[in-house]
């Protein structure tokens, strides 16, 4: 086995955790900060028989990766700020129509053309609630070049594991960061494919579920022949008006998240068992939030960290039960309030929930953080 040591920027880590993953297609369209992620793919892809493909704008950039997944290849597409906002209408067929692609949003200042070279973190609710109507919703979110490369990984195994598009929501800070990684030998990687079905062609029905409340997932080109569709359908394939089969298919959809968030939710912790004060934050701000804490720890004050990795499903039962031994929560965020809004609906009965919110295309400061901190005590 060998190991290698690189000193690498996350979009990069980004595309090395993809093509460790098995991404063998990558389209999309270039635009700040995460053009990187296009440019090594075009560089990377070809040289291991992959293809990459640059479209004509956001919304061909995710389409095309929805075909070639429908074709069993593992597909990704990156983008950010408004490219975020045009793929959403395909994320939303991706989802109602179970296909396995990952989605890299490289968050940056908004709305609008906004910032464009900024670190932002206001796509976070976006992520959620960005397309319409009830569709499940993994969101991974990293804070190191490291976890960008393991969550990349991460991100193609649920997508395939579970048969829907997967976001990892970087922001730009951790996208151009440069950081020394340990890039793992493949044999230590766990990779997921998608189960496919054994049965002849005329047996199969393509959305009928399976273990995980998941279909078998036949590649296109492999004589078995299936409509895909964004309208609601049954488990051929085909639309229908039928009220029973819609609400059968959207709560099955919902339910592949909800039932399995033992298997998809991740988080950190940091010296939380004696915290008096609790600061929840994602992304770089993470990164000043631990360096806050090791400063006021020195001087006796009893911060904890509670991280997210998946933002999405929230993992809201740990948090509950930190907010009811500590007395207060801090909410540092690269927005004006969005995830602190799920802290607050779960918390707000048990503790005191402080903002600390910045929109100026700068990062938030450990000092920032102490002094937030030292107003509220």
């Amino acid at each position: 086995m060998s190991k290698k040591v690189r000193l690498m920027q996350g979009n990069e880590a980004c595309v090395e955790g993809a093509i460790a993953a098995g991404m063998m297609f990558y389209s999309g369209y270039p635009i700040t900060p995460s053009t990187e992620i296009a440019e090594i793919s075009a560089e990377r892809l070809p040289r291991i028989g992959g293809k990459f493909i640059q479209m004509e704008d956001e919304i061909a950039g995710i389409a095309a990766a929805i075909g070639a997944s429908l074709t069993g290849v593992k597909t990704m597409t990156a983008t950010s700020g408004p490219g975020f906002s045009l793929k959403q209408e395909n994320i939303g067929y991706a989802a109602i129509a179970e296909i396995p692609i990952v989605i890299v949003d490289v968050q940056r200042g908004g709305p609008s053309t906004g910032q464009p070279t900024s670190p932002a973190q206001g796509d976070m609710m976006q992520a959620k609630w960005g397309t319409h109507g009830d569709h499940p919703v993994i969101a991974l979110c990293p804070s190191s070049v490291k976890e960008t490369f393991d969550l990349t990984i991460k991100s193609f195994n649920l997508a395939e594991k579970y048969r829907m598009p997967v976001l990892l929501m970087m922001d730009e800070v951790v996208g151009h960061m440069r950081e020394k990684i340990e890039i793992p030998d493949s044999s230590e990687i766990e990779i997921i494919n998608r189960k496919k079905p054994t049965c002849s062609a005329e047996e199969y029905l393509p959305f009928k579920p399976e273990a995980n409340l998941v279909p078998l997932m036949a590649d296109f080109g492999t004589g078995y022949r299936y409509h895909v569709t964004g309208l609601v359908h049954d488990e051929t394939g085909f639309p229908s008006n039928s009220t029973q089969v819609a609400d059968d298919l959207i709560r099955r959809l919902m339910d592949k998240v909800e039932v399995n968030k033992a298997d998809i939710i991740s988080w950190e912790e940091e010296n939380t068992e004696d915290a008096d004060i609790l600061i929840f934050a994602y992304g770089c701000v993470a990164r000043a939030a631990k360096t806050a804490i090791k400063m006021l720890r020195e001087k006796g004050i009893k911060v904890g960290l509670f991280r997210p990795i998946t933002v999405w499903p929230f993992p809201e039962e740990r948090l509950i039960e930190l907010s009811k031994q500590v007395k207060v929560i801090i909410a540092p965020e690269m927005n004006l309030g969005q995830m602190v809004l799920e802290v607050e609906r779960l918390c707000n009965k048990h503790t005191k929930i402080e903002r600390l919110n910045k929109v100026n295309g700068e990062i938030i400061y450990p000092e920032e953080i102490i002094a937030k901190i030292q107003e509220v005590l």
